[in-house]
């Protein structure tokens, strides 16, 4: 890679950089770890997958998250992204991507690539970027662990409180030709790293369930006290000024049980009862959405809309949930991780008493078809004004979906089945259907790293608001689109 203080000496390089632009930019430099010894043990072999994974995850993943490949180098890439939480994103998705195509294969013939991820001011060229930026990016992933990414100072301030994941300090680094030291950061986007961080959220959880079964205990002692004053006879005290009765203050005593009771009924979403039945579930679309296969779910409940801002933000206002959803009250929940739905359905249920959590794949599915079979819950063709999907309506594009409830609702009277926001689900990602159960049950491992989202947002065409569209993301990675509904099983 050629660095800046090679074109200082150049003088025709010195002309051209004189009109080549300049930008502030997310840069990221990934390269495979130990790459030399995989081509000794196979070098068809290993250059055939790393060809394979440059195409199918290096460029797509860059692409999905708003980025420019600007080369490859044999092993390595250079990607710059205007957004370096998107840079960032981009770099967790690639490894945790990796670890599930290497759980397969011996050891030594994993592919493990190391990136680093530094904010800086680079020159721009036709099929090249040039600067200290580049270069401090470039020195990030030759320190980095392999499987691992590594981001300078500049890009920890702008993440720290934008992703769902911990953050190790290795302090400030000398790097080659590089005059200040670099303060460095390794990133660590793993469960076990998530729950380190979020031990204290654990305990809010368990305050909250205990507070729960106090509300509960007491309301119980309540009901007990009631009865037993309205069996017994009520006498003036000797004590009390004429008219008043002991019991009647005793009652009032006792009043504020309803009431904390009433508080956390306030949290519930509206829900929507379902008849369960069998569907067939998938279609001939898409081939992660093959074989289409026939499923029986069970009945349960639905939440009538995507959970909103203003149910979200009851869980963060409780300091349970670590997000604060942004935007109109009215409108879903968005920039959710799997993570962040978890804790969210974990508060829900601590807070009224009640089993709530995301639903399986099938259920969602189910759901979303209303009892039909066809392409799209009101018909085989798209028809504007149905979804809040991207050139679906009049709507114009916006930093946020429109309200809950602005289009039609399907057959079982559910909101935003398809457009406005994508939903997680419970099940683990899977490519597709074989192997899937078929009682309605979600499809789980240890340890997943990526889990199902289903509905296509505001921002995706129409082909991704059908109900057998699915796609994936990784579990601890916030992105924009992305929010979630709940149920209950009866």
């Amino acid at each position: 890679m050629r660095e800046i203080w090679d074109l200082i000496s150049d003088n025709s390089d010195e002309s051209s950089r004189a009109t080549s632009p300049r930008r502030l930019a997310a840069i990221v430099a990934g390269d495979i770890a130990d790459h030399s010894c995989l081509m000794e043990h196979d070098e068809e072999r290993a250059h055939g997958r790393v060809k394979r994974i440059e195409r199918d995850l290096i460029k797509p993943s860059i692409a999905e998250h708003h980025g420019k490949l600007v080369k490859t180098d044999g092993d390595g890439f250079v990607a710059i992204f205007d957004s370096p939480v998107e840079a960032v994103r981009c770099s967790i998705v690639i490894q945790q991507n990796m670890v599930g195509r290497n759980a397969a294969l011996p050891k030594h013939h994993w592919i493990e690539y190391r990136i680093g991820v530094n904010l800086g001011d680079v020159i721009i060229e036709a099929d090249d970027i040039y600067g200290d930026g580049v270069n401090v990016a470039s020195r990030l992933e030759n320190i980095a662990d392999p499987g691992l990414v590594y981001v300078s100072g500049g890009i920890y301030e702008q993440i720290k409180n934008k992703l769902v994941c911990g953050y190790e300090s290795l302090g400030d680094r000398k790097v080659k030709n590089v005059t200040d030291p670099v303060k460095v950061y390794r990133v660590l986007p793993d469960p076990v790293a998530f729950n380190v961080t979020s031990k204290g959220r654990e305990k809010i959880l368990l305050f909250l369930l205990s507070l729960a079964l106090l509300i509960i205990s007491g309301g119980a002692l309540w009901h007990l006290l009631w009865q037993a004053q309205d069996q017994a006879p009520i006498s003036l005290s000797p004590q009390a000024p004429t008219g008043q009765q002991p019991a009647t203050a005793s009652r009032a005593a006792l009043g504020a049980a309803p009431t904390l009771q009433s508080a956390a009924s306030s949290a519930e979403p509206e829900m929507n009862a379902l008849p369960g039945g069998g569907f067939s579930m998938g279609s001939n679309d898409e081939i992660t959405e093959k074989p289409t296969r026939q499923v029986t779910v069970k009945p349960f409940s639905m939440s009538k809309y995507p959970i909103t801002v203003r149910e979200w933000n009851q869980c963060s206002d409780a300091k349970v949930c670590v997000l604060r959803a942004s935007g109109k009250d009215d409108a879903p929940a968005t920039n959710v991780s799997w993570s962040d739905a978890k804790q969210f359905v974990a508060w829900l249920t601590a807070t009224t008493g009640k089993q709530y959590r995301l639903p399986s794949e099938a259920e969602w599915e189910y759901a979303a078809r209303g009892g039909t079979q066809t392409k799209y819950w009101w018909g085989d063709q798209m028809q504007t004004g149905m979804a809040n999907c991207n050139n679906c309506s009049e709507v114009a594009a916006a930093e946020q979906p429109v309200k809950v409830g602005s289009f039609k609702p399907n057959p079982f009277g559910l909101y935003d089945m398809g457009g406005a926001v994508d939903q997680w689900v419970e099940d683990c990602w899977h490519k597709n259907y074989q192997g899937a159960p078929s009682d309605g049950s979600p499809w789980v491992e240890a340890d997943c790293v990526a889990h199902v989202i289903r509905s296509g947002s505001w921002r995706n065409n129409a082909h991704y608001v059908r109900p057998a569209n699915r796609d994936s993301y990784d579990t601890n990675v916030r992105y924009p689109t992305h929010g979630l509904r709940v149920v209950l099983s009866p």
